[in-house]
């Protein structure tokens, strides 16, 4: 079985969750927000960022009890995909792009290339 999903799946599960934060952090004041005061934005954001590095850190910790650093950053980069797409077309209103899915399989490629053996 992969490394990642050693752990019981906590370290997927909280990078998944922390990515959830992020996503809102960066770009959620621009649908609700973008009539304030950009520094109102900024500090918003860093509000609900706190909460993705509570998430977050540990999340690296246990993924890299396991996994290279590498490995770790490319499983971030599929999270934050995986999170940001569904986000940008149900929140934001964004229309689906098939560029969501090139940019995927060139994760795909990523993953393949930093997980083998």
């Amino acid at each position: 079985m992969p490394a990642i999903f050693n752990s019981t799946g906590a370290f997927a599960g909280l990078l998944v969750l922390s990515n959830v934060f992020m996503t809102f952090a960066w770009y959620a004041h621009l649908k609700n927000l973008s009539h304030k005061a950009w520094w109102v934005a900024a500090l918003f954001s860093w509000g609900i960022a706190l909460f993705e590095y509570l998430l977050q850190v540990p999340a690296n910790r246990i993924g890299f009890q396991t996994l290279s650093l590498g490995q770790l950053k490319i499983a971030q980069e599929v999270i934050t995909l995986s999170v940001f797409v569904p986000f940008a077309v149900f929140y934001m209103g964004e229309p689906f792009k098939t560029d969501y899915l090139w940019a995927g399989l060139c994760l795909l490629g990523a993953v393949y290339f930093i997980f083998r053996n």
